[in-house]
């Protein structure tokens, strides 16, 4: 993963010459500063760090391929970029290994990559890995049930706390119920034990 590192005293310029170095737009890029401060009558300077987002998914895929294949899998890839967002499916001879129990293994892929990242450039990727079409499952059936239980809300009025969920579930939850005219959802309590609560509003 090739991690341009670029230092000066101006913040925006640094990125205008880093930008116009990979030849890409600002939303192509992930990237952060570290400011090193100055001593007594020097001003601080800063570094930046800068990946572009087509490499992040390159170095992903080609990790991704060195991991499955000594898991023992015979694995294909499926990689697209849409609006700062890497997608990547797998197809895969055992799919439920890869998937593991409630999708466990699967998500603990996922936030390997992410660390991976984040490690060299501080900033997070947005990545959504799946495995043929198991996430895309996974929202439908968390979609379906988050709207019926706001009906349930709707005619009872009475608050409903669903199962613990991760980041990305809950995310689903709250934009499958957001144009819900008295139904309102808040997200409580610690990770790993964050839940949604979907709660009546008056007009």
């Amino acid at each position: 993963m090739q991690v341009e590192i670029l230092t000066g005293k101006n913040k925006d310029s640094l990125l205008e010459e880093a930008l116009k170095k990979l030849n890409v737009e600002e939303s192509q890029v992930l990237y952060s500063f570290k400011e090193e401060k100055g001593g007594l009558f020097k001003s601080a300077t800063y570094e930046l760090r800068i990946i572009s987002i087509p490499d992040i998914a390159k170095y992903l895929k080609n990790y991704l391929e060195e991991l499955t294949k000594n898991m023992g899998l015979e694995v294909s890839f499926e990689t697209k970029i849409r609006e700062n967002q890497i997608n990547i499916k797998m197809y895969s001879d055992n799919n439920a290994i890869l998937i593991g129990k409630g999708g466990k293994t699967l998500s603990a892929i996922q936030t390997i990559l992410r660390q991976i990242v984040y490690r060299e450039i501080n900033q997070y990727p947005y990545i959504i890995l799946d495995v043929e079409n198991y996430k895309e499952k996974q929202v439908s059936y968390l979609e379906r049930l988050a709207k019926k239980l706001a009906k349930e809300v709707e005619q009872t009025k009475i608050d409903v706390k669903m199962e613990n969920m991760n980041s990305y579930e809950r995310r689903i939850v709250h934009n499958a119920l957001s144009n819900f005219k008295h139904i309102s959802t808040i997200s409580e309590g610690e990770e790993p034990n964050r839940h949604v609560i979907i709660k009546y509003k008056e007009d």
